[in-house]
């Protein structure tokens, strides 16, 4: 991955010329949108030039800026790694593998990242928490997880699935994490996660929602950002 400028850093993403298609034979209606916004999303330009493997890395450079949550040589893992753009900029940012380490885990294939293992599994296995915890070998300062089941169209369905998808990360965080650390996972807006931050608050000195500036404006999702881990007990 390349170095950045003032936009890596930052994670902001500069405007680009707006870019108009002319309809192709053969391409839907939906496709064109679909192609049109991607051209036209500054986060999707600035990935390409800076070498991260998708616009997702700046929703992490985000949180990180706001809560500054990957300091050099910490553990992290990122579950829900693929395509890497989250692992890319916690390597980076943790100095591994030198200084820190970084391990993913996703049900699809991840190109390798220098400074990362990536673990190939589906989270929701019961042979993928004995695999993570063989690459950990240990606790780790961070958790990340962008994990998000494939969308259903209903709303009311997708957050369900998602804050499912959430407590099983937290569950694992609550056996994996060092006193002190961070847990950080996607849900989406819809009002059904109430033990599970009530969970949070118990294990956690603090609990935080945030919306980075890379989340697309008519997505429903949204980061809870847990500091501060109390330890196991706190969940007695």
């Amino acid at each position: 991955m390349r170095g950045g400028g003032a936009s890596a850093r930052s994670g902001g993403a500069s405007r680009q010329p707006t870019v108009k298609l002319k309809t192709a034979r053969g391409r839907t209606a939906s496709s064109q949108r679909w192609l049109e916004r991607q051209l036209n999303d500054p986060y999707v330009v600035e990935s390409k030039r800076l070498g991260y493997r998708s616009r997702a890395a700046f929703k992490l450079l985000q949180l990180d800026e706001k809560f500054e949550l990957l300091k050099p040589g910490a553990r992290v893992l990122d579950l829900g790694a693929a395509p890497g753009g989250w692992t890319q900029v916690a390597v980076a940012k943790v100095g591994a593998p030198a200084r820190g380490r970084v391990v993913g885990l996703d049900v699809l294939p991840v190109e390798p990242i220098a400074g990362a293992t990536v673990v190939l599994a589906d989270f929701g296995d019961a042979e993928a928490p004995g695999l993570l915890r063989a690459e950990l070998g240990g606790q780790v300062d961070v958790v990340l997880s962008d994990m998000a089941a494939p969308s259903t169209g209903h709303a009311k369905t997708d957050h369900i699935r998602v804050v499912m998808l959430c407590e099983l990360a937290l569950d694992f965080a609550l056996e994996v994490l060092a006193p002190e650390g961070v847990f950080v996972a996607k849900v989406f807006q819809g009002g059904s996660e109430g033990e599970l931050l009530a969970r949070m608050k118990r294990a956690f000195r603090t609990v935080r929602h945030f919306k980075p500036a890379a989340s697309r404006s008519e997505s429903p999702e949204t980061y809870v950002v847990a500091t501060g881990f109390r330890g196991t007990v706190a969940e007695k």
